[in-house]
């Protein structure tokens, strides 16, 4: 197999954020998919560091790279735990799914 490499592209996430806030319902939305994009951040993050590409992803798991495109895409696909499991494998890690009690105010 090729020695494909994965070079991200710099995202200035607070710039970002700063722009988008000033967009009515913006901060209401963002915060309804806070989950999804944590999701997201830590799959991107996975891929970055095992140095791969949604193509060499999309080939461990035997998918298409469209389809690893929409599965990193917060808010726009609900995976299955048996996807993220093999997106899991694919990038080298192991999936933990776990229940935090919620703060009482």
């Amino acid at each position: 197999m090729a020695d494909l490499k994965f070079n991200p592209v710099v995202h200035q996430h607070t710039d970002f954020l700063a722009k988008s806030r000033q967009r009515a319902g913006f901060d209401e939305a963002y915060e309804a998919l806070a989950l999804e994009y944590a999701l997201a951040d830590q799959m991107l993050k996975a891929r970055a560091k095992a140095g791969l590409t949604q193509d060499a992803v999309a080939e461990r798991m035997g998918t298409t790279k469209s389809a690893i495109s929409r599965l990193e895409a917060a808010g726009r696909h609900t995976p299955s735990l048996a996807t993220l499991k093999r997106y899991a494998a694919a990038v080298g890690c192991e999936l933990q799914v776990k229940l935090v009690p919620q703060r009482r105010a």
